[in-house]
């Protein structure tokens, strides 16, 4: 199966860190999916989203059982990066959707071409390291050795990525590193699942969670502090987390939720997290993201039938999160 082509994608779900508000580490899902594209010729093929094989085999992804009366609410937690080449199992899914009246995936973060040199015209101050200097000028000294130092070991360009801000130079860092290790940020579950809901003659609804100029107001209202904490988050990743978002992905793609939730991720993401929640740019962009999928989850719930939606497996799972919010509101739970 070949999920959909698209120009490029940029998800929400799609993380840096793992979690929501660290996924907002901004850049890389969100601008630096697009700004490479740019430097190519205008007339290549645009990029093909990786490959997430799908088999009919029992075990998969774990699926959280929401019901209330007649309602019922299947939730498949997605996950990013996933390993080049990794397969999930569809029968548990497949079965549901014999029975669903519709599919909820989010809505892909696109930008073209155009669009991202049309932002590097008109927002190249929020992109880019203004006033002529360079990365090494506005990045704390210790944070641009180990940036330089990883830099060094995953491109032969000495001067790589020295004319974006920090948050943006990270977030290109963090993409060769996964790409170097066999992860991507380019799986794209929902494609997966569109492609099942055909197959099935389940209606698709795509969710809207935040666009372009949304994150943009996020980076303008970033405090230098803020974005030094997630350029540490993002480094540590890049130094010595990488292993364990491989060992993350395959528990994923077997269900084991509780193999999941005790990979813990490094103080340093939490930090991160904890200072784009303070902002009020990011935290508001954070709090868009959990209202819009929460005030669509309970719209199911309460029209009855059967829906299935694809959601960030951390943003279920965190505390506060999601499922802790529904489970709140009373309704009832089955874990997978």
């Amino acid at each position: 199966m070949s999920p959909s082509r698209v120009t490029e994608c940029i998800r929400q779900g799609a993380r840096c860190c793992s979690r929501p508000a660290a996924s907002l580490l901004i850049a890389a899902g969100l601008m630096a999916g697009g700004l490479p594209a740019a430097a190519g010729r205008a007339d290549e093929p645009p990029p093909v989203m990786d490959e997430l094989t799908v088999t009919g085999e029992r075990t998969g992804p774990g699926m959280w059982h929401v019901h209330h009366g007649s309602a019922n609410l299947w939730i498949l937690g997605s996950m990013s990066p996933l390993p080049k080449g990794i397969t999930w199992r569809s029968k548990q899914l497949e079965q549901i959707l014999d029975g669903t009246n519709q599919v909820v995936v989010p809505k892909p973060f696109e930008i073209g071409i155009a669009r991202v040199l049309w932002l590097l015209i008109t927002e190249r101050g929020v992109l880019m390291v203004r006033g002529g200097k360079r990365l090494k000028d506005v990045m704390p000294p210790e944070l641009h050795a180990r940036f330089a130092l990883q830099r060094a070991k995953h491109t032969p360009d000495s001067d790589k990525w020295e004319r974006y801000r920090p948050i943006i130079a990270a977030a290109f860092l963090q993409r060769a590193a996964f790409h170097q290790v066999g992860l991507s940020t380019r799986l794209d579950l929902g494609a997966a699942v569109r492609t099942l809901a055909k197959k099935h003659h389940v209606r698709i609804e795509e969710l809207k969670i935040a666009g372009v100029r949304d994150v943009l107001d996020a980076l303008k209202t970033m405090p230098p502090a803020t974005e030094n904490s997630c350029v540490e988050a993002s480094l540590v990743t890049v130094e010595k987390d990488l292993p364990r978002l491989v060992e993350r992905a395959r528990a994923w793609a077997t269900g084991d939720v509780e193999r999941i939730g005790r990979l813990h991720e490094p103080s340093e993401v939490d930090a991160c997290r904890a200072a784009l929640d303070e902002g009020a740019g990011a935290s508001d962009l954070i709090a868009l993201v959990r209202r819009t999928w929460l005030d669509s989850l309970e719209k199911y719930l309460g029209s009855g039938g059967v829906t299935v939606a694809v959601v960030n497996m951390d943003m279920l799972l965190e505390k506060g999160g999601l499922l802790d919010e529904l489970r709140a509101k009373c309704y009832d739970i089955d874990s997978p």
